[in-house]
């Protein structure tokens, strides 16, 4: 296959720019509200009220046992059936949210777990209530524990974001389809996409890195 170097050096920016402009706050975006959402339904699976941790438990079984895309298509192409239409951007915001929610909520519970029972019984010797002791004691203790695991999430998420595009959202890969589709030169243009979200990964990972680090100084400290 010979390579058209001049099309792939004028369709390397256009994708970066989708990249910066789209994927990333996307994917920034999502990861927020995820975290968010993920805290609330771990606290709710960790509740001693059964309702709370009910509903909890069915929210993580739904997220972790069905596909994105489906809930991805079932937000914007289903959700308008009954009357309720969610343009591209927020649709694809609500469903990566939902989903990180999903899976982040087990990193996070798991981390509040691995605190060790006598750092809550420390709060309560000390007159503090089981939810000044959380956010005082757990919480900072279980934030080190989640963040490699809630990081690759994140990169995860930016390689998923990419479903975004079957629903018109204006990111990395549907800036991809729309150059593929005007030049037909798929394979030379998709490659090229890949090599951008590999080197997008590449500095996420490095980001991942040095914050595991500081934090592993920081707790020998």
């Amino acid at each position: 296959m010979d390579i058209d170097w001049d099309l792939a050096l004028t369709s390397l920016w256009p994708l970066i720019e989708g990249g910066l402009k789209g994927t990333i706050p996307l994917s920034l975006a999502s990861m927020a509200l995820g975290l968010i959402l993920a805290l609330l339904v771990a606290l709710m699976r960790l509740s001693n009220n059964r309702i709370a941790s009910g509903i909890g438990r069915a929210y993580v079984s739904v997220i972790r046992g069905t596909p994105l895309l489906v809930q991805l298509f079932v937000i914007f192409y289903g959700l308008p059936s009954i009357g309720l239409t969610i343009p591209p951007w927020p649709s694809a915001i609500i469903a990566f949210s939902l989903n990180v929610g999903g899976y982040a909520a087990e990193i996070i519970r798991a981390a509040i777990l691995s605190v060790p029972r006598g750092q809550w019984e420390a709060g309560h010797t000390i007159g503090m209530s089981r939810t000044l002791a959380l956010r005082r004691i757990i919480l900072p203790q279980a934030a080190r524990v989640s963040v490699p695991p809630l990081s690759n999430t994140f990169i995860s998420l930016v390689k998923d974001s990419s479903l975004a595009s079957v629903i018109l959202v204006t990111e990395l890969f549907r800036q991809a389809q729309e150059i593929a589709a005007f030049s037909q030169q798929f394979m030379l243009i998709y490659v090229e996409a890949a090599a951008v979200y590999w080197v997008f990964c590449l500095v996420l990972s490095a980001g991942q890195s040095r914050i595991e680090k500081r934090l592993d100084r920081y707790v020998a400290h």
